[in-house]
């Protein structure tokens, strides 16, 4: 777009004669400030670049990187203490703000020091083709004289995420294979595949690839899978199979 000779003239007398910024003058003229840096260019002039603005922390810059480089977990609030026995005169929050901004972070860090996002897989499977088992403790009971530990059996359907639940006294195999059966009985069907996260049900021993089931648990597994020994994260849309 061809910029008119009157505009034209107006930029370069403003920015001659008034000294006004380019901002300044785009913003007046209602036109963007490329145009303005393209007509200053034309006419000659070097390149605008912003000039850096100082900070009121710059004299005792030194000081503080010298002194987050001996001790990088240093807090903001006693390195300002510290330089303002040495002069500072600024306030708390704002010093904070420029000492996030000059502590030495760890490599791969963001300039907030937080880790960089994990990398998620999120997995997917087809109505009915498997199911997650597991164990969960939700305390002790009191029955009589007796304290008990209160155990709910619990299958999660990996594409619906529908939840089966059963509590039982215990975790031995018996109540294990009584919430296998509940669990089919309620979905009147059978996974093709069910997960397993080396609970102490179902696995005796394993030695990396090599597993040891309970006997009385192999007697009745069909097509199962064990999880290996992995730190998953579950979280929506992120890790869990859907």
């Amino acid at each position: 777009m061809v910029t008119p000779r009157d505009i034209e003239a107006q930029i370069l007398r403003y920015y001659h004669a008034e000294k006004w910024r380019v901002g300044t003058i785009a913003s007046q003229l209602h036109v963007h400030y490329t145009v303005v840096q393209r007509v200053l260019a034309q006419a000659g002039l070097p390149p605008i670049s912003a000039q850096p603005r100082r900070s009121r922390i710059d004299a005792w810059l030194p000081f503080i990187l010298q002194t987050l480089e001996k001790f990088p977990t240093l807090t903001a609030s006693r390195l300002h203490a510290m330089v303002r026995e040495r002069g500072y005169r600024g306030g708390l929050d704002h010093f904070r703000h420029l000492i996030a901004c000059h502590r030495p972070r760890p490599p791969g860090t963001s300039a907030r020091g937080q880790a960089p996002a994990e990398a998620c897989l999120r997995l997917r499977s087809l109505p009915g083709e498997q199911a997650q088992v597991d164990w969960a403790h939700f305390g002790h009971l009191e029955i009589g004289r007796a304290r008990r530990p209160l155990m709910a059996f619990v299958m999660v359907l990996s594409h619906s995420r529908q939840i089966f639940l059963r509590f039982f006294p215990d975790a031995r195999m018996e109540n294990f294979l009584r919430g296998h059966v509940g669990a089919f009985t309620a979905w009147q069907g059978v996974p093709r595949v069910l997960l397993y996260d080396n609970l102490k049900s179902t696995v005796l021993e394993r030695r990396g690839d090599a597993i040891r089931l309970d006997r009385h648990f192999g007697a009745q597994a069909g097509t199962t899978k064990l999880c290996r020994a992995l730190r998953l994260r579950t979280a929506p849309g992120c890790g869990g199979a859907r």
